[in-house]
């Protein structure tokens, strides 16, 4: 009996085949390039002798993760993707106006950060320890207030920055250095870090004024080392590779300390019970009243003239000069203001963990925040909150998931696996969502009405 092959099964067969073939292709792919990564691995024995051990499982699951990956997306997300955009372009007026999305989600954005110490402290009350307060607040707080530094730099001013990791660390050992050597308080360091880390970015901003895209990204990416290297060497201020500890503990604004053998000790002036609970508590509102200034301070200049400074130099540094901006000014007022929040941050990273060294600086770092900024959406603070959520609250889920010891084997550890998690993420966001969770390249400023902006050119003629 002869079979049938109607017009319509065609189409359906077509694609799942394709799908098919492609799932194949890429676990042999997988198979050649993980083989020697992931199925064998070198360890030593008693008798301290270098033997190969076999991994075959995570061979398999990372081969089976790629295949399934790879057919699931040619299969089903290619054609979404297709239609979506032959709607989009049948009928141009019935999609939402970007701008709307990107405004709504910033501001239930920032209400879902100013409301985020209830779900932490329900998370307290359910797990009874002070670990998620440390872990997924004040954590995933400083990953937030660094993206949102860097935000202003990439995201409004367009200036790839792949050194911001360096104005983190100025602000980090200013307050170490300053606490230690001359026992000033946290609140007078604060801004003086800020200030410091704000005349390195001037310092930076100079030497890059002519230069663009990866060039800049290339200087930008040395001056991070240079800084790391300088912290290293220069032994006799920073004590080199060893670190600076023993630095000073922030006080309640002087009026309290932490330390319990302190006669003003929280404990005692307040008569409660002696507790480490109060400084991690502390300290999370702490870091969660500077995210709030750093967005608040964000919102408020991209509203004034700088701030459109800005948006102009992003989209055509040639059309910017033509209009009459200064764009040495601006490029220095946005390396500048983007260092500072770093400062901040900084500081705050060296009061909280008691102990700062080189190591915590690495490049790696600066493109985690870049990773994070790119994820979230360029411009959009909601969406980078968001992405630091997922990114840095994901790694330190994945500390507490004891059944990934049991499949993928005993020395398995989230940070070995962390940049992995990153280009994962970097590749499905690219492709589904190019821009980022909410990317908008929506300006701020209109003459008449507010249009909705697109990479195509309307019938009006507006862009």
């Amino acid at each position: 009996m002869a079979a049938i092959v109607t017009p319509e099964s065609d189409t359906v067969a077509a694609p799942m085949q394709r799908a098919l073939r492609e799932a194949f292709y890429a676990a042999v792919i997988a198979l050649g390039l993980f083989v020697l990564f992931i199925g064998l691995k070198t360890d030593q024995n008693i008798k301290n002798e270098l033997i190969l051990v076999q991994r075959w499982g995570l061979l398999a699951a990372v081969v089976i993760i790629t295949a399934v990956g790879r057919f699931l997306y040619v299969g089903f997300g290619q054609p979404a993707i297709e239609r979506a955009k032959a709607r989009k372009a049948a009928a141009p007026a019935a999609v939402a106006e970007p701008g709307f999305v990107s405004r709504n989600f910033n501001k239930i954005g920032i209400t879902a950060l100013v409301l985020y110490p209830v779900a932490i402290v329900a998370l307290v009350g359910l797990q009874g320890s002070l670990k998620w307060v440390d872990n997924f607040g004040i954590q995933i707080l400083i990953y937030v207030m660094l993206a949102w530094g860097l935000n202003i730099v990439v995201g409004l001013a367009g200036l790839l920055d792949l050194g911001y990791v360096a104005f983190y660390a100025v602000g980090a050992y200013a307050y170490a250095l300053l606490g230690t050597h001359y026992g000033l308080s946290f609140w007078i360091l604060l801004p003086a870090a800020g200030a410091m880390a704000a005349m390195w970015g001037v310092l930076l901003g100079f030497p890059v004024l002519r230069l663009r895209g990866d060039y800049l990204a290339i200087v930008t990416l040395a001056f991070g080392e240079i800084i790391r290297l300088v912290i290293i060497n220069w032994r006799e201020v920073t004590n080199g590779s060893a670190g600076i500890s023993g630095i000073p503990k922030v006080t309640f604004f002087g009026l309290m300390s932490f330390n319990v053998s302190d006669p003003n000790y929280i404990g005692k002036v307040l008569h409660i019970a002696t507790s480490s609970a109060y400084y991690k508590i502390f300290l999370y509102y702490l870091i969660l009243a500077l995210a709030l200034f750093t967005a608040f301070v964000t919102i408020r200049l991209r509203r004034l003239p700088v701030g459109r400074a800005w948006e102009a130099l992003r989209e055509d540094e040639i059309a910017c000069r033509s209009l009459g901006i200064n764009t040495t000014t601006t490029k220095l007022t946005a390396f500048a203001t983007g260092a500072m929040f770093g400062g901040f941050a900084g500081s705050f990273f060296a009061a909280r963990q008691g102990f700062v060294s080189p190591e915590s600086f690495v490049f790696l770092e600066s493109a985690i925040i870049l990773a994070i900024v790119v994820l979230g959406g360029m411009g959009s603070l909601g969406g980078i909150a968001v992405a630091a959520v997922v990114m840095i609250g994901g790694t330190e889920i994945l500390r507490e998931l004891d059944f990934l010891k049991a499949v993928f084997g005993p020395d398995f550890t989230p940070e070995l696996y962390r940049m992995l998690l990153f280009g994962m993420a970097m590749v499905i966001v690219m492709l589904w969502k190019p821009r980022g969770f909410v990317g908008s390249r929506e300006p701020t400023a209109f003459l008449k009405e507010r249009r909705a902006v697109s990479s195509s050119f309307t019938k009006e003629g507006h862009g």
